[in-house]
Parts: C-alpha cells; structure tokens; sequence
C-alpha cells in the first residue's frame, strides 16, 4: 500500500503548486481542483463552484457555487476549509505526503472536512477512504502528527 501511494504521489505531485501554507490547488492557483469548500458544509455535497463566485486567498482562488457561499467563506475561511490543505487524509496519515485528493470523496468527523484519493491505479479502483475507515482513529493520530511538519514547509 505504501508503494502504491508512493507512486501516486509521485505521478500526480507535478500538478499541484504549493503557497507558503500548502493547499490542494492547480496550476492555475485554483483549490479543491474548482469545487465550493461551503458546500460542504451547508449541503453535505461537494458541489462545482464557479470563476464567476470566485475569493483570492494569498496566491489561490477558491471557487463556490453561490454568493451566499462566497460570503460565508470569506467571513471565517478556516471554518470551510478542509483538512491538511485538502490534501488526501490518508496519505498524510500513511506517508506524510500532499497527495491530491477527489473532493468528491469526502467525510466529516467532529465537523472537520477529510478529503481522499480515488481514483484507478494500475488499471484498479483505489479509494484511499477505505483503509482510513478501516483505522480512522490510528489515522486520524499520525495525519495530525504529519500536517505540521509539512505546512509548516519542513
């Protein structure tokens, strides 16, 4: 499984860029690869956001799918955003590593956003929620332990 992840990282880091705090964006400076991190929250749903509803954060652009959204976001932009930049939970869990994630594979736990890779690899469906589930709370224990170091650009 580490191998398998060590991989993926290896194959997918190249598309995304990283800020002075590592967030899951493109090239293009766009996070969350275009979808409304309130949406989320408001609607349980990972939802397409759009340029049109579009807020700068430093060097990325978050899209959302409404004003309202916008706005929320704005307000209190830690409340929305997920987890280790939005990176994948279990990859910072298992290898420490900013491996993008699917924002449409998702959990919440204690009103926290979790993001996950999923994805085919080698020509097989990996869904990296699955071993997270399998051991959430161990998980859980070394992505907490991982997120600093690595935000913190270390």
């Amino acid at each position: 499984m580490k191998n398998t992840l060590s991989i993926c990282y290896l194959v997918l880091f190249g598309q995304v860029a990283f800020s002075q705090s590592p967030v899951f964006k493109s090239d293009k400076g766009i996070a969350l690869n275009g979808y409304d991190p309130v949406s989320y929250f408001t609607q349980n749903e990972a939802m397409r956001g759009s340029s049109e509803h579009m807020s700068k954060q430093g060097d990325v652009h978050f899209y959302f799918s409404t004003e309202a959204n916008k706005v929320l976001f704005e307000e209190k932009p830690e409340a929305y955003l997920p987890q280790y930049g939005g990176f994948c939970a279990f990859a910072m869990a298992n290898m420490g590593k900013a491996v993008p994630a699917d924002p449409t594979t998702f959990k919440f736990r204690d009103g926290k956003l979790y993001l996950f890779f999923n994805d085919f690899y080698e020509g097989k469906p990996f869904n990296t929620i699955i071993p997270w589930n399998a051991n959430e709370k161990d998980m859980l224990t070394k992505a907490d332990a991982n997120w600093p170091d690595l935000s913190n650009g270390k």
